[in-house]
Protein backbone atom coordinates (compact mmCIF):
# COMPACT_ATOMS: atom_id res chain seq x y z
CA UNK A 1 0.00 0.00 0.00
CA UNK A 2 1.21 3.51 -0.78
CA UNK A 3 2.46 5.43 2.24
CA UNK A 4 -0.37 7.47 3.74
CA UNK A 5 -2.97 5.63 1.72
CA UNK A 6 -6.56 5.12 2.73
CA UNK A 7 -6.97 1.40 3.54
CA UNK A 8 -8.23 -0.63 0.62
CA UNK A 9 -7.58 1.99 -2.06
CA UNK A 10 -3.82 2.16 -2.56
CA UNK A 11 -4.25 5.94 -2.81
CA UNK A 12 -3.20 8.67 -0.38
CA UNK A 13 -5.72 10.67 1.61
CA UNK A 14 -4.46 13.88 0.03
CA UNK A 15 -4.78 14.56 -3.67
CA UNK A 16 -1.70 13.40 -5.52
CA UNK A 17 -0.02 15.01 -8.53
CA UNK A 18 -1.08 13.20 -11.69
CA UNK A 19 -4.31 11.95 -10.12
CA UNK A 20 -5.86 15.21 -8.95
CA UNK A 21 -5.40 18.49 -10.77
CA UNK A 22 -6.98 21.90 -10.70
CA UNK A 23 -10.75 21.60 -11.18
CA UNK A 24 -11.80 21.24 -14.83
CA UNK A 25 -8.33 22.27 -15.99
CA UNK A 26 -8.34 20.03 -19.06
CA UNK A 27 -11.88 18.72 -19.28
CA UNK A 28 -14.28 16.82 -17.04
CA UNK A 29 -12.95 14.84 -14.14
CA UNK A 30 -12.74 11.10 -14.79
CA UNK A 31 -14.30 8.83 -12.18
CA UNK A 32 -13.25 5.20 -12.60
CA UNK A 33 -16.01 3.10 -11.10
CA UNK A 34 -14.67 -0.28 -10.03
CA UNK A 35 -16.73 -3.24 -8.90
CA UNK A 36 -15.21 -3.58 -5.42
CA UNK A 37 -14.19 -6.72 -3.56
CA UNK A 38 -13.32 -8.02 -0.13
CA UNK A 39 -10.02 -9.13 -1.67
CA UNK A 40 -7.46 -6.29 -1.35
CA UNK A 41 -5.82 -7.31 -4.63
CA UNK A 42 -8.84 -5.94 -6.48
CA UNK A 43 -8.61 -2.43 -5.03
CA UNK A 44 -4.84 -2.43 -5.49
CA UNK A 45 -5.27 -3.27 -9.18
CA UNK A 46 -7.86 -0.52 -9.65
CA UNK A 47 -5.49 1.95 -7.97
CA UNK A 48 -2.72 0.97 -10.38
CA UNK A 49 -5.08 1.24 -13.36
CA UNK A 50 -6.03 4.73 -12.17
CA UNK A 51 -2.35 5.71 -11.98
CA UNK A 52 -1.69 4.43 -15.51
CA UNK A 53 -4.80 6.16 -16.85
CA UNK A 54 -3.84 9.43 -15.18
CA UNK A 55 -0.28 9.22 -16.48
CA UNK A 56 -1.60 9.07 -20.04
CA UNK A 57 -3.25 12.51 -19.66
CA UNK A 58 -1.71 14.39 -16.75
CA UNK A 59 -4.03 17.39 -17.17
CA UNK A 60 -7.22 15.48 -16.38
CA UNK A 61 -8.30 14.74 -12.83
CA UNK A 62 -8.68 10.97 -12.37
CA UNK A 63 -10.22 9.37 -9.31
CA UNK A 64 -11.02 5.69 -8.63
CA UNK A 65 -14.17 4.74 -6.74
CA UNK A 66 -16.04 1.53 -5.96
CA UNK A 67 -19.61 0.34 -6.24
CA UNK A 68 -19.44 -2.06 -3.32
CA UNK A 69 -17.22 -3.61 -0.64
CA UNK A 70 -14.20 -1.31 -1.18
CA UNK A 71 -13.46 2.33 -0.38
CA UNK A 72 -13.83 5.05 -1.44
CA UNK A 73 -17.47 4.74 -2.50
CA UNK A 74 -18.74 6.45 -5.64
CA UNK A 75 -20.82 9.01 -3.75
CA UNK A 76 -17.86 9.99 -1.55
CA UNK A 77 -15.66 10.62 -4.58
CA UNK A 78 -18.37 12.64 -6.32
CA UNK A 79 -18.77 14.75 -3.17
CA UNK A 80 -15.00 15.34 -3.02
CA UNK A 81 -14.83 16.35 -6.68
CA UNK A 82 -17.73 18.76 -6.24
CA UNK A 83 -16.06 20.33 -3.20
CA UNK A 84 -12.86 20.71 -5.23
CA UNK A 85 -14.75 22.87 -7.72
CA UNK A 86 -15.39 20.45 -10.56
CA UNK A 87 -18.47 21.21 -12.62
CA UNK A 88 -18.55 18.01 -14.67
CA UNK A 89 -17.64 14.36 -14.14
CA UNK A 90 -17.46 11.49 -16.62
CA UNK A 91 -17.89 8.11 -14.94
CA UNK A 92 -16.28 5.20 -16.77
CA UNK A 93 -17.31 1.81 -15.34
CA UNK A 94 -14.32 -0.48 -14.88
CA UNK A 95 -16.68 -3.31 -15.71
CA UNK A 96 -16.30 -5.83 -18.50
CA UNK A 97 -19.97 -6.79 -18.73
CA UNK A 98 -23.33 -5.09 -18.65
CA UNK A 99 -24.74 -6.90 -15.61
CA UNK A 100 -26.54 -5.61 -12.52
CA UNK A 101 -23.81 -3.24 -11.30
CA UNK A 102 -23.66 -1.54 -14.71
CA UNK A 103 -27.40 -1.53 -15.43
CA UNK A 104 -28.77 -0.68 -11.98
CA UNK A 105 -26.24 0.17 -9.27
CA UNK A 106 -24.08 2.73 -11.03
CA UNK A 107 -26.96 4.62 -12.74
CA UNK A 108 -28.72 4.81 -9.37
CA UNK A 109 -25.65 6.15 -7.60
CA UNK A 110 -25.05 8.76 -10.27
CA UNK A 111 -28.70 9.82 -10.24
CA UNK A 112 -28.41 10.37 -6.49
CA UNK A 113 -25.21 12.36 -7.06
CA UNK A 114 -27.01 14.65 -9.49
CA UNK A 115 -29.74 15.29 -6.94
CA UNK A 116 -27.16 16.04 -4.25
CA UNK A 117 -25.19 18.36 -6.55
CA UNK A 118 -27.65 19.98 -8.98
CA UNK A 119 -24.97 22.23 -10.47
CA UNK A 120 -22.68 19.30 -11.22
CA UNK A 121 -23.04 17.53 -14.55
CA UNK A 122 -22.41 13.79 -14.27
CA UNK A 123 -22.18 11.65 -17.41
CA UNK A 124 -21.63 7.91 -17.72
CA UNK A 125 -19.87 5.95 -20.44
CA UNK A 126 -20.53 2.44 -21.68
CA UNK A 127 -18.84 -0.47 -19.91
CA UNK A 128 -15.48 -1.62 -21.24
CA UNK A 129 -16.55 -4.89 -22.82
CA UNK A 130 -16.89 -6.46 -25.17
CA UNK A 131 -14.34 -4.63 -27.30
CA UNK A 132 -11.82 -5.94 -29.87
CA UNK A 133 -8.95 -4.44 -27.88
CA UNK A 134 -9.86 -6.53 -24.86
CA UNK A 135 -9.95 -9.61 -27.04
CA UNK A 136 -6.44 -8.80 -28.28
CA UNK A 137 -5.33 -8.21 -24.68
CA UNK A 138 -6.77 -11.58 -23.69
CA UNK A 139 -4.78 -13.22 -26.50
CA UNK A 140 -1.65 -11.48 -25.19
CA UNK A 141 -2.27 -12.91 -21.73
CA UNK A 142 -2.54 -16.43 -23.20
CA UNK A 143 0.75 -15.98 -25.06
CA UNK A 144 2.45 -14.58 -21.94
CA UNK A 145 1.27 -17.56 -19.92
CA UNK A 146 2.65 -19.93 -22.52
CA UNK A 147 6.02 -18.18 -22.66
CA UNK A 148 6.40 -18.42 -18.88
CA UNK A 149 5.22 -22.02 -18.76
CA UNK A 150 7.17 -25.24 -19.14
CA UNK A 151 4.51 -26.18 -21.70
CA UNK A 152 4.59 -23.76 -24.64
CA UNK A 153 1.74 -23.19 -27.04
CA UNK A 154 1.10 -26.26 -29.21
CA UNK A 155 3.41 -26.59 -32.17
CA UNK A 156 2.22 -26.99 -35.75
CA UNK A 157 -0.30 -29.77 -36.04
CA UNK A 158 -1.49 -29.42 -32.45
CA UNK A 159 -4.56 -27.51 -31.31
CA UNK A 160 -4.82 -25.03 -28.45
CA UNK A 161 -8.12 -24.71 -26.64
CA UNK A 162 -8.89 -21.64 -24.54
CA UNK A 163 -11.52 -21.41 -21.84
CA UNK A 164 -12.56 -17.76 -21.55
CA UNK A 165 -13.32 -17.59 -17.81
CA UNK A 166 -15.71 -14.85 -16.73
CA UNK A 167 -17.90 -13.98 -13.76
CA UNK A 168 -21.30 -15.02 -15.06
CA UNK A 169 -24.56 -13.23 -14.35
CA UNK A 170 -28.21 -13.87 -13.63
CA UNK A 171 -28.97 -12.07 -16.90
CA UNK A 172 -28.97 -14.32 -19.95
CA UNK A 173 -28.36 -11.25 -22.12
CA UNK A 174 -25.25 -10.33 -20.11
CA UNK A 175 -23.91 -13.88 -20.39
CA UNK A 176 -24.57 -13.90 -24.13
CA UNK A 177 -22.62 -10.65 -24.42
CA UNK A 178 -19.69 -12.28 -22.63
CA UNK A 179 -19.89 -15.35 -24.87
CA UNK A 180 -19.16 -13.07 -27.81
CA UNK A 181 -15.70 -12.52 -26.34
CA UNK A 182 -14.89 -16.22 -26.78
CA UNK A 183 -16.21 -16.14 -30.35
CA UNK A 184 -14.14 -13.04 -31.09
CA UNK A 185 -11.02 -14.64 -29.61
CA UNK A 186 -11.39 -17.56 -32.03
CA UNK A 187 -11.77 -15.14 -34.93
CA UNK A 188 -8.70 -13.20 -33.76
CA UNK A 189 -6.39 -16.16 -33.16
CA UNK A 190 -7.86 -19.31 -34.67
CA UNK A 191 -7.82 -21.00 -31.25
CA UNK A 192 -10.75 -23.17 -30.24
CA UNK A 193 -12.64 -21.48 -27.39
CA UNK A 194 -15.39 -22.15 -24.90
CA UNK A 195 -16.87 -19.87 -22.25
CA UNK A 196 -16.69 -20.89 -18.59
CA UNK A 197 -18.36 -18.96 -15.76
CA UNK A 198 -17.46 -18.66 -12.09
CA UNK A 199 -21.06 -18.15 -10.92
CA UNK A 200 -23.16 -19.66 -13.70
CA UNK A 201 -23.20 -22.65 -16.04
CA UNK A 202 -21.14 -23.87 -17.75
CA UNK A 203 -18.26 -23.85 -15.31
CA UNK A 204 -14.61 -23.88 -16.33
CA UNK A 205 -14.10 -27.67 -15.92
CA UNK A 206 -17.08 -28.37 -18.19
CA UNK A 207 -15.78 -25.90 -20.77
CA UNK A 208 -12.34 -27.55 -20.69
CA UNK A 209 -13.88 -30.99 -21.23
CA UNK A 210 -15.72 -29.66 -24.26
CA UNK A 211 -12.48 -28.37 -25.72
CA UNK A 212 -10.73 -31.70 -25.27
CA UNK A 213 -13.73 -33.41 -26.88
CA UNK A 214 -13.35 -31.03 -29.82
CA UNK A 215 -9.75 -32.16 -30.32
CA UNK A 216 -7.72 -29.66 -28.29
CA UNK A 217 -4.25 -30.94 -27.35
CA UNK A 218 -3.80 -28.36 -24.60
CA UNK A 219 -6.21 -26.07 -22.73
CA UNK A 220 -5.41 -22.69 -21.18
CA UNK A 221 -7.83 -20.74 -18.99
CA UNK A 222 -7.91 -17.06 -20.01
CA UNK A 223 -9.19 -14.95 -17.13
CA UNK A 224 -11.54 -12.31 -18.50
CA UNK A 225 -11.34 -10.27 -15.31
CA UNK A 226 -9.91 -6.87 -14.57
CA UNK A 227 -8.24 -7.93 -11.33
CA UNK A 228 -7.40 -11.03 -9.28
CA UNK A 229 -9.76 -11.86 -6.47
CA UNK A 230 -11.92 -14.49 -4.84
CA UNK A 231 -13.56 -15.53 -8.11
CA UNK A 232 -10.31 -15.93 -10.03
CA UNK A 233 -9.03 -18.03 -7.12
CA UNK A 234 -12.19 -20.13 -7.28
CA UNK A 235 -11.69 -20.70 -10.98
CA UNK A 236 -8.04 -21.68 -10.51
CA UNK A 237 -8.99 -24.08 -7.73
CA UNK A 238 -11.67 -25.67 -9.94
CA UNK A 239 -9.14 -26.52 -12.67
CA UNK A 240 -5.73 -26.90 -11.00
CA UNK A 241 -4.24 -29.00 -13.80
CA UNK A 242 -4.69 -26.25 -16.39
CA UNK A 243 -2.55 -23.18 -17.06
CA UNK A 244 -4.26 -19.93 -16.04
CA UNK A 245 -3.53 -16.45 -17.36
CA UNK A 246 -3.26 -13.30 -15.31
CA UNK A 247 -6.29 -10.96 -15.42
CA UNK A 248 -6.32 -8.08 -17.89
CA UNK A 249 -5.10 -5.66 -15.21
CA UNK A 250 -3.04 -2.79 -16.56
CA UNK A 251 -2.70 -4.06 -20.12
CA UNK A 252 -2.08 -0.98 -22.35
CA UNK A 253 -5.17 -1.77 -24.42
CA UNK A 254 -7.36 -1.38 -21.35
CA UNK A 255 -5.84 2.02 -20.54
CA UNK A 256 -6.49 3.20 -24.10
CA UNK A 257 -10.03 1.87 -23.96
CA UNK A 258 -10.78 3.83 -20.78
CA UNK A 259 -9.84 7.06 -22.50
CA UNK A 260 -11.90 6.16 -25.56
CA UNK A 261 -14.93 5.60 -23.34
CA UNK A 262 -14.24 8.95 -21.64
CA UNK A 263 -13.86 10.79 -24.94
CA UNK A 264 -17.12 9.35 -26.26
CA UNK A 265 -19.10 11.31 -23.66
CA UNK A 266 -16.75 14.14 -22.68
CA UNK A 267 -17.47 16.33 -25.72
CA UNK A 268 -19.57 19.40 -24.86
CA UNK A 269 -22.43 18.12 -27.05
CA UNK A 270 -22.58 14.68 -25.41
CA UNK A 271 -25.88 13.93 -23.72
CA UNK A 272 -25.97 13.17 -20.01
CA UNK A 273 -26.32 9.45 -19.22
Amino acid sequence: MTRGARPGTGLPEADRSGLIGRADRSGPALLLAGHGSRDPRSAATVATVAERVAAARPGVTVRPAFLDLSAPAVDRVVDALARAGHTRIVAVPLLLGNAFHARVDLPGLLAAARRAHPLLRVDRSEVLGPDPRLVAALADRVRETSESSARPLPVAGQRLGVVVAAVGASSAAANARTRRVATALTAHTGWATEIGFATAAPGVPDAARRLYARGADRVVVAHYFLAPGLLTDRIADSAPDLAHTAPLGTHPALIDLVWDRYDAVAAPCALSA
